[in-house]
């Protein structure tokens, strides 16, 4: 057997024996050995002989002039500049100039336009209201001040530089209204005319988009800049205004906003709902029937059906004596089939992905949050690597659409057609209409590139989050272009006869008696149950049950018959309580915000992170909780700002904004109207909000003088103090626990921080146990010998007892499958 080569991964950061070495020849025909990375599957290269090599022949070396070594040189400056390395002191002059957000995006779009193209990354936005100030002129029709911050100087410089020189300049940021802004900043800051650039859209990075983006290049839409704009101030009046009544009120550090804060009212309100909430009892009854055909049987096959009407009417069984009496009357009672209806339901897929239902959907199958659901989407956007170049998987992330193409459309047709058949193709395309309040139908929904690329084609190349969520996307929206589901359900009605009109031995009453029976039934129980004729779209994806929904409970019915007569094998009362509304989820307060017409695709992600950052909720079980200072924080804006708070107040200003978009209204006299009243409510405020003290238990007792710690904040962050301040002047570092135990000491291990800021690991029992880490414990113990696994990197996890490495990936499996 040869011995194993090994090579080092770029990407994994260390030394990986190579998986299927082929001995090859560099162009000047020097041995080497190519592979790739049996952890992460990037190509790994080995120079050098091998046994391998015996017996091949080396190509011969190719003679190099120094007229290829001058073009050789060149070809590689324009590939620098093309994806954004060089410059722009080093491009080639006359070059056309793209500019788009980020460098992966750069990347994936210079690889589609090759030569004579520069493409650079803006890094998000070039310019922003000044932090430092309101930056809003009120008293002069609202005028902003933009500046260019400090960590962006230089690159603005490059970009103007190279802008200069270009012969064309095209702004290829991203196709929506805050990428429309920040081509407008980018202008603004580089002092282009906009008559000398160009603006191209695409909704995905592949080359057939990119080529027609580019063929058809427009000005910038002010009107889409302008109702960006018109947030951002809004945004700002309210922000800049109201947190330092907080601040001055509750405490430092604290943030409103014109959506974030009618979020944390849609939790508060919530969660004083479920306070509020008192229980009331109520009792069903159930009967499991077999029919008499099946006597002898063990055991018997049966199916439970519902008492669903008593004398005509709902039954009402609040307690337990009313239960029984119905139990009571049943004694003895003979049952008989009256009615069975059979129908014929098709079930119509789910339409594809927008924003929030992706979010939603990552939720409730992947257990993925918000934030990290757009950063992987993101990701998958922007460009990977699949072997063949880099490419852009999925259309853009952020919409409210659910619109697609006709050439998605039928690429979806033909690859049903061709892998399920043609039965599963709908006879037209499906088309759906969008949920949200303020769709921008131009958009699409969020769906792959191509449904060629099929996930488990690429799934080498993708990491464990990004194959799951593409998986989703691809499944979803293939899914969402099939024919619909066909279930045949089944409806039988069963009448209890209690006066003996039933004969105890007969398997079947007569037509006269059935229908006697179903006239006016003292007691009538129902079953349903359906099955699958044709799957349809079930056969690929089926979308996930809301976290708040019950349970569906779909009985299997045997072959029955009206006028048949059943056994009751057990007839009994089961005691419920009603229950009160479920707390929020990440997924479901997306929803709610979606339904209310509150935010942009592009702002539930960061709304749900600020609320957990300023401490105002917290997560139990994935549930969203409302703390002291969430509730105290409400309730003072409520009070001061009914309007601002208001659920359809902020609704109305997204449809607003809206209008700006469209060209409907004039964004000065939108703020205008916004401003005026609030002006005065905030002047009230200032003088009328009342301070309010917010301490947060710590849970610990102060050694000096017995009182209790609370966590307070400071300017570096919360740390712990005595509540007896200022008699007792106690204090300690604020530790939170990470969930993993101490290897030395069994003690909790804490997240830490040095003075220059960087976080380390380290035992709560310190200095009584010195043990530390730099690198992340996991809580999963290592599969080979039990020890604590660290985070080596983004993709792999080491074992401190024995230093063996893993697959992080796997180890996130084991840790699923243990929970």
């Amino acid at each position: 057997m040869s011995e194993p080569i090994q090579a080092y991964c770029m990407k994994c950061k260390t030394k990986r024996e190579m998986r299927d070495p082929q001995p090859v020849f560099t162009e000047n025909g020097r041995p080497a050995t190519r592979g790739t990375c049996p952890v992460c599957g990037t190509t790994l290269f080995r120079m050098g002989a091998t046994p391998a090599h015996e017996g091949l022949t080396p190509p011969p070396p190719k003679p190099t002039t120094k007229k290829e070594k001058k073009a050789s040189r060149k070809r590689r400056s324009t590939t620098s500049a093309t994806s954004g390395e060089k410059s722009g002191a080093q491009q080639g002059k006359g070059n056309k100039l793209v500019i788009v957000e980020s460098p992966a995006k750069a990347r994936t779009i210079g690889k589609y336009l090759g030569r004579g193209y520069t493409v650079r990354a803006s890094l998000g936005h070039v310019r922003d209201l000044l932090k430092s100030q309101l930056s809003v002129d009120i008293e002069n029709n609202f005028e902003p001040t933009y500046r260019v911050p400090n960590e962006k100087r230089a690159l603005v410089k490059e970009l103007k530089s190279a802008a200069q020189k270009a012969s064309e300049i095209y702004l290829a940021t991203d196709p929506d209204r805050e990428g429309e802004a920040i081509a407008w900043h980018l202008l603004e800051s580089m002092d282009v005319p906009q008559e000398r650039a160009r603006r191209v859209v695409f909704h995905e990075i592949t080359k057939n988009a990119i080529q027609e983006a580019f063929q058809h290049p427009r000005q910038i839409d002010m009107q889409l800049v302008n109702a960006q704009q018109a947030r951002r101030i809004l945004d700002r009046l309210v922000g800049y205004q109201i947190s330092p009544l907080l601040w001055r009120n509750v405490r430092s550090r604290l943030s409103a906003g014109r959506v974030q804060s009618v979020a944390l009212r849609m939790v508060v309100e919530r969660e004083r709902e479920i306070r509020a909430f008192t229980p009331e009892e109520y009792w069903t009854i159930e009967a499991f029937f077999a029919q008499m055909s099946t006597r002898g049987q063990d055991p018997r096959p049966s199916f439970k059906a519902k008492l669903v009407r008593v004398n005509g009417k709902e039954p009402h069984l609040p307690n337990a004596d009313a239960a029984q009496a119905i139990l009571n009357a049943l004694q003895g009672a003979q049952y008989v089939i009256t009615d069975v209806r059979q129908k014929q339901r098709r079930r119509r897929p789910s339409a594809p992905f927008t924003t929030s239902t992706m979010q939603q959907e990552a939720s409730r199958r992947l257990g993925f949050g918000a934030r990290k659901t757009m950063q992987i989407a993101q990701q998958l956007y922007e460009g990977i690597d699949i072997g063949d170049g880099v490419v852009g998987l999925i259309t853009y992330m952020r919409t409210d659409s659910v619109n697609v193409s006709r050439e998605a459309q039928a690429e979806a047709r033909d690859y049903i057609h061709k892998t399920f058949g043609e039965t599963y193709v709908p006879a037209k395309p499906p088309v759906y209409k969008t949920r949200a309040k303020q769709a921008q139908e131009a958009h699409e929904a969020i769906r792959p590139t191509s449904v060629w690329r099929t996930p488990d084609s690429i799934k080498q190349y993708l990491s464990r989050d990004q194959y799951r969520l593409y998986e989703l996307i691809w499944k979803r929206f293939v899914a969402s272009q099939m024919a619909p589901a066909i279930l045949d359900t089944t409806s039988v009605d069963i009448v209890a006869d209690t006066e003996g009109r039933v004969p105890a031995d007969a398997e079947q009453v007569d037509e006269t008696l059935r229908a006697a029976l179903a006239r006016n039934p003292a007691y009538l129980f129902r079953a349903s149950g359906s099955v699958v004729r044709f799957p349809g779209f079930l056969v690929l994806y089926e979308e996930a049950r809301d976290e708040d929904a019950p349970e569906e409970e779909n009985i299997h019915l045997p072959d029955l018959h009206a006028g048949e007569h059943l056994d009751a094998l057990d007839v009994q009362a089961l005691q419920h309580f009603t229950q009160p509304p479920p707390r929020y989820t990440e997924a479901t307060l997306v929803r709610a915000l979606e339904e209310h017409g509150i935010g942009r695709p592009s702002t539930y992600a960061p709304i749900i992170s600020t609320l957990q950052s300023r401490g105002y909720v917290r997560k139990e079980s994935k549930r969203l909780v409302p703390t002291e200072l969430g509730e105290v924080v409400t309730d003072l804006l409520v009070e001061h700002f009914p309007e601002v708070m208001d659920i359809g107040f902020t609704a109305r200003m997204e449809e607003e904004l809206d209008q700006i978009a469209e060209g409907k209204r004039e964004w000065v006299q939108v703020l205008r109207d916004f401003y005026g009243p609030f002006s005065q409510r905030l002047a009230t405020a200032q003088k009328e909000m009342q301070s309010v003290q917010v301490e947060e238990d710590a849970g610990e007792t102060c050694e000096k003088c017995g009182s209790p710690m609370i966590i307070k904040y400071g300017r570096y962050g919360k740390f712990i103090a005595c509540s007896n301040f200022p008699e007792c002047r106690n204090t300690k570092p604020y530790q939170e626990k990470i969930g993993v135990q101490c290897p030395e000491c069994g003690g909790d291990i804490v997240e830490k921080r040095t003075r220059r800021g960087r976080i380390f690991y380290g035992c709560a029992n310190y200095p009584e146990c010195e043990w530390s880490s730099w690198k992340r414990p996991l809580p999963v113990p290592c599969p080979d010998c039990g020890g604590l696994l660290v985070e080596a990197n983004r993709t792999t996890v080491q074992c401190l007892a024995c230093e063996e490495t893993f697959s992080r990936a796997d180890i996130e499996a084991l840790q699923e499958a243990t929970e």
